[in-house]
């Protein structure tokens, strides 16, 4: 199978998932700390229907497949076909009412993201690429997603979800980039791979991302134009220190500063 052939069926999941999440924003909410005693990471009732709901499809659909996901941990995962899943991304902004979230699909093959999609069901908005295009559906319409170009770091608006999420070292480095950078701003979580496929932003990065975080958004960026990698310049499928440029001269001057 291609990866058209799943598009259809990665519409379902999304709209599975979504019609399962939504009822729960901004409602009071059971809210789990996963790492008790250390940084709050907060999982709630909806993270955890959401990903139920795509696991039970996912297995009814193509029970030869594997399936990575954030709340129920990983089956088959060295079967040719792998489903990236994070419910919400984003969970604290959910938590706090703030719309900037979202519910991450990603489809893998041999290891490779082939296919992801970002599904926002509050402000109802999709964006999917497949490495070799990217679209925007939403109450705008639709359109294709393409990057900006940005000659120089100087030019640059970069966008971060929290130094603090950094360790002290890691956020000395990024500190760097953003006294070249022309605007630096924080939150956004996966909305802010996002936007800079859609050319409102040059530059993300951030640190300590697992798979599920930053699987689905690598197509999204790269078939829009853009460029995902580790911090060392590596492929970036399976997390860690991740940065996105919308422009490779950004790309190469924010990663001779973070291996300066």
């Amino acid at each position: 199978m291609t990866v058209i052939d799943f598009a259809a069926f990665i519409g379902r999941l999304a709209t599975s998932s979504g019609d399962t999440i939504l009822p729960f924003f901004r409602t009071s909410l059971t809210i789990d700390n996963k790492q008790p005693g250390r940084d709050f990471d907060p999982v709630t009732e909806a993270d955890r229907a959401g990903e139920a709901v795509m696991r039970r499809l996912i297995k009814a659909s193509f029970p030869q497949h594997g399936i990575i996901g954030e709340e129920f941990g990983n089956e088959r995962e060295d079967a040719d076909y792998v489903w990236v899943l994070d419910p919400i991304d984003g969970t604290k902004s959910f938590i706090a009412g703030f719309p900037v979230w979202g519910t991450l699909i990603a489809l893998l093959h041999k290891g490779t993201p082939v296919f992801g999609m970002m599904h926002q069901p509050f402000i109802g908005e999709r964006f999917s690429g497949d490495n070799g295009s990217a679209s925007y559906k939403g109450p705008s319409g639709e359109r294709r997603l393409s990057v900006r170009r940005c000659t120089a770091l100087k030019e640059a608006t970069l966008f971060t979800t929290s130094p603090l999420l950094m360790n002290d070292s890691d956020r000395a480095i990024f500190e760097k980039v953003q006294a070249e950078a022309r605007l630096t701003r924080f939150g956004g979580d996966c909305y802010a791979y996002c936007m800079l496929a859609a050319g409102q932003l040059d530059l993300v990065i951030e640190t300590e991302l697992k798979p599920y975080d930053i699987a689905a958004l690598i197509p999204i960026v790269t078939g829009a134009g853009g460029i995902v990698t580790t911090w060392e310049g590596k492929p970036a499928q399976s997390g860690g220190r991740i940065i996105a440029a919308g422009d490779k001269r950004v790309h190469e001057a924010a990663l001779k500063i973070l291996n300066g």
